[in-house]
């Protein structure tokens, strides 16, 4: 009788029940920042497990800048060393805002896996896991960053800006990444399947990313397209960013850019927010 009572008392469920039942302060609940840097380790901890993840933020940046400085260079500048002042700023938007598209697919497969509906039910912030997992994904977009501007740097790129012009104009492009992610999080709640996520998401950023000034001057353009050049989010980038690695402080093309990043999170924030909860 004695061994029976001492087994019943040890069990799982009875030592959970005891748990439950002592007196005392319950953990403080956890604060907004707190969450959201939570699931920001989560998305870390997922490339530690799964570092083939880190692929598309490595071979990706080194392929573009090689192909397009050798295939464009000669031909649109007369030496890869004289195109290669204009392209690597460009290239470096191209580079980290494609890859923005992966945090749509991330999130659309855990969706399918059943994981945020776990989530929905935790006592935390409720944006938590999906500002998380962008904070996560601005490690990835670093990672690019640094991979374009160091071979950039091998292949001539001399920025007139110095160490501080490179750092703020990557901040600028690290926020903007942030800020349009929001665009894919919103599709990864209305896909159904990845590949649909991806086909939106690619369907939208060619041409953004082709039909910009990131490869070309937009005055040897049409009339037609240079309008669109023009008022194109992704031109005032990497406008504002040239303007910064050369050593100048574009406050004009600063504030375009700027409003363009508020009205990514004001506008598809709210939507993915409200998306996330109706989400079964």
């Amino acid at each position: 009788m004695t061994t029976t009572t001492t087994v019943s008392a040890t069990s799982p469920a009875a030592a959970v029940g005891a748990a439950l039942a002592l007196d005392g302060p319950r953990p403080k609940r956890p604060n907004a920042v707190a969450s959201s840097l939570s699931f920001g380790w989560r998305a870390l901890l997922k490339i530690k497990h799964v570092p083939e993840q880190l692929f598309d933020v490595t071979m990706f940046p080194i392929m573009f800048t090689l192909m397009f400085t050798y295939l464009f260079g000669g031909a649109l500048a007369g030496s890869t060393e004289a195109y290669v002042q204009w392209l690597i700023p460009g290239i470096l938007v191209q580079t980290v805002v494609m890859i923005t598209m992966y945090t749509g697919l991330t999130l659309n497969k855990d969706i399918e896996k059943g994981v945020f509906d776990r989530f929905r039910s935790l006592p935390i912030w409720r944006p938590a896991p999906l500002v998380g997992a962008l904070l996560g994904d601005l490690v990835r977009y670093t990672i690019a960053s640094v991979i374009v501007m160091v071979l950039g740097l091998i292949l001539g790129f001399r920025p007139a800006g110095g160490f501080v012009g490179v750092v703020a104009s990557i901040a600028l492009l690290l926020f903007f990444s942030f800020a349009m992610s929001w665009i894919w999080t919103m599709f990864a709640m209305l896909m159904r399947t990845e590949q649909a996520v991806m086909g939106v998401s690619m369907f939208i950023l060619f041409p953004l990313t082709f039909a910009s000034n990131i490869f070309v001057d937009p005055a040897t353009m049409p009339g037609w397209l240079q309008a669109f050049v023009d008022v194109n989010p992704i031109s005032q980038l990497v406008t504002c960013m040239r303007d910064l690695m050369s050593g100048t402080m574009p406050t004009g093309s600063l504030g375009i850019v700027f409003a363009w990043c508020a009205g990514f999170i004001v506008i598809f924030g709210p939507i993915t927010m409200r998306l996330y909860n109706r989400k079964s």
